[in-house]
């Protein structure tokens, strides 16, 4: 385990961080089995998060002069209650330096965003059988939604549905 010092900083990203950004993100899409399919690079990243009709945010926790881990939020404007819902689409840390609080510091990050934003709850998937995601996630106040079950569709069926 990797001790930190008050080096760690967690932090709103910058157009700077995208390339080391990107490169936890594709370790992330290796991990979770989607590498082949990863189309995000830097530009999309830099339209999709920065400026006007940015669509996401992206925090960053930087130890060691270096992009150690990220998480990306989207909201979604309002639901049943008129509040926002926070969604945490991705959350990763650089495997050395996991078990040493940088997720739960941006995790913590994220809870802020979200009661700063007027957000009614936070919302996140677990990849199936990421038992050491889940163990955190439930160490930090997270629970299980038992109510829903995740259902998607990929592009072939949204075109036969859409067509048929």
């Amino acid at each position: 385990m990797r001790m930190l010092s008050s080096a760690l900083c967690i932090r709103d990203a910058t157009v700077a961080d995208l390339p080391q950004v990107l490169t936890l993100m594709q370790a992330l899409a290796r991990f979770e089995g989607y590498i082949e399919a990863f189309a995000v690079d830097i530009e999309a990243l830099r339209s999709r998060a920065f400026g006007p009709d940015a669509q996401c945010h992206i925090q960053v926790a930087e130890a060691a002069g270096m992009v150690q881990g990220y998480a990306v939020t989207l909201p979604i404007a309002f639901t049943y209650d008129l509040r926002p819902t926070l969604v945490l689409k991705e959350l990763y840390v650089n495997p050395a330096y996991r078990s040493a609080g940088v997720g739960a510091q941006l995790l913590k990050a994220i809870a802020g965003r979200a009661l700063t934003d007027g957000a009614g709850r936070l919302r996140w998937d677990v990849l199936a059988g990421n038992n050491r995601a889940e163990q955190f996630y439930q160490r930090h106040g997270g629970k299980a939604v038992e109510k829903w079950r995740a259902y998607e569709m990929d592009a072939n069926s949204l075109h036969r549905l859409a067509s048929g």
